[in-house]
């Protein structure tokens, strides 16, 4: 077994890990337990009662963050020449077709957010092995395929994340920054749990919200008592 080092093992007695806490507790405790020296992002874990197996239950979806991530967001916009000054404008950092399309087919990923538009998905196809393994290519579910660039880059500057649950049926998300305040956090976390609230599948039986864990990078998880939810 690793050993583990002192200040690891201090931190993760602050933690009781039979304990569901709530938002207040869960979020003022991230703060102590972190153990970056940088600011660290806030991640919540939410696994639900869904079989990702079946189509209506595949949940994916996009909700925009009232305090934002705490990270600006890198955004390509893939548009016609039409379109790009307008891209530009609301503050996209890369705009272009087959000039972007070829860098990708270089090698170049260095984006956090890709924005196309409908007429130019067909020429995206191009590099669509690249592109969605490392979940950037675009999809209409995310928003993210749009004739409004203008609109669609905003919302993500703005704070909008996209979600997908994944083949365990868990919900990953990043919603903020360890020097963020625990009401930031709060109102950001329960955006994102409200929204998935919403979308509840009418297929889905039994419990729903099944458990919802809080961490930070390298810091022990949290558990948030589901019941937050109402």
């Amino acid at each position: 077994m690793a050993k583990v080092g002192k200040k690891r093992a201090a931190v993760d007695a602050k933690v009781d890990r039979n304990k569901l806490y709530t938002l207040e507790e869960g979020t003022a405790l991230m703060k102590d337990v972190n153990l970056t020296k940088f600011d660290a992002s806030v991640d919540v874990h939410v696994r639900l009662g869904v079989d990702p197996r079946k189509p209506d239950q595949a949940l994916r979806g996009t909700v925009g963050l009232p305090h934002g991530t705490g990270k600006t967001k890198r955004v390509a916009v893939f548009c016609t020449p039409d379109k790009a000054e307008e891209a530009k404008a609301a503050g996209a950092d890369y705009v272009g077709l087959e000039d972007l399309i070829q860098k990708v087919q270089e090698g170049w990923t260095d984006v956090d957010v890709i924005i196309a538009m409908p007429q130019t998905m067909a020429a995206l196809g191009k590099v669509a092995r690249i592109l969605g393994p490392r979940g950037l290519m675009p999809n209409p579910k995310t928003g993210t395929v749009t004739t409004d660039i203008a609109n669609a880059v905003s919302e993500v500057k703005k704070g909008k994340i996209s979600f997908r649950v994944d083949k365990t049926g868990i919900i990953h998300a990043s919603v903020g920054r360890v020097s963020f305040s625990p009401a930031q956090l709060i109102e950001n976390i329960n955006e994102l749990l409200h929204t998935l609230q919403r979308m509840k599948p009418s297929t889905a039986k039994g419990t729903y919200m099944k458990s919802i864990t809080l961490a930070t990078t390298m810091s022990p998880g949290v558990k948030i008592d589901p019941k937050v939810i109402r």
